[in-house]
């Protein structure tokens, strides 16, 4: 597969990009990709959820009245589950919610979300280019040129540039990657994806 290659200023180049179809032109796997974005969802949970059972909650232990003869319910010491302000029954506890997935699986479904960008005319090739100092209007003006201006935007950079990073950091909706860090999720969630030419030289070889 071959796309045209732009300038910073939206114009075709006249020189096509070679994008790899053991990665661009796969069948897409939908339960990998699904194994993969969920496993990317539960390693950014925290975990720290806690709430109070019966033991942990303040209050006498005292038993409030007599097991029978009362004409009432049983009932033993104010921190019951079944009374205003008790300790909470079987409440969340702290966990680690992450699990491991194989490697192969992880790599088919970065491949699989990449093939469906490619086919739905999502991806856009750009030449590298750096700016001379960080403006988020030259970032603007960048965008509007590829005609990709108010969408979910993924830009993939071959390497950090901390120019066009302070550029972008302030433009909603965008979110720049180096190539090695391109997960699942960051492609999956996002509506156009420009890849620059040296960070496709990485992603050709996934």
């Amino acid at each position: 597969m071959e796309l045209a290659i732009y300038n910073i200023e939206g114009q075709d180049t006249g020189r096509k990009a070679y994008l790899n179809d053991a990665v661009f032109a796969i069948e897409p796997n939908e339960h990998a990709v699904y194994l993969d974005v969920k496993q990317y969802l539960a390693n950014q949970r925290q975990g720290t959820h806690k709430s109070k059972e019966r033991s942990e909650v303040s209050g006498s232990t005292r038993k409030l009245h007599k097991q029978k003869g009362g004409g009432g319910s049983r009932i033993g010491d104010i921190n019951s589950p079944v009374l205003v302000g008790g300790g909470r029954v079987f409440g969340p506890r702290p966990r680690d919610y992450r699990f491991k997935i194989n490697q192969k699986v992880k790599e088919l479904a970065r491949k699989s979300v990449l093939s469906a960008k490619a086919n739905e005319n999502q991806i856009t090739i750009v030449e590298d280019f750096t700016f001379e100092a960080p403006k988020t209007k030259d970032f603007v003006k960048f965008t509007k040129n590829l005609k990709v201006e108010g969408q979910k935007l993924l830009l993939v950079l071959a390497e950090q540039n901390k120019n066009v990073f302070l550029s972008a950091r302030n433009v909603p909706d965008t979110r720049l990657m180096n190539a090695k860090d391109v997960n699942t999720y960051a492609l999956l969630n996002n509506n156009a994806i420009i890849l620059t030419e040296s960070s496709l030289a990485v992603i050709n070889n996934l």
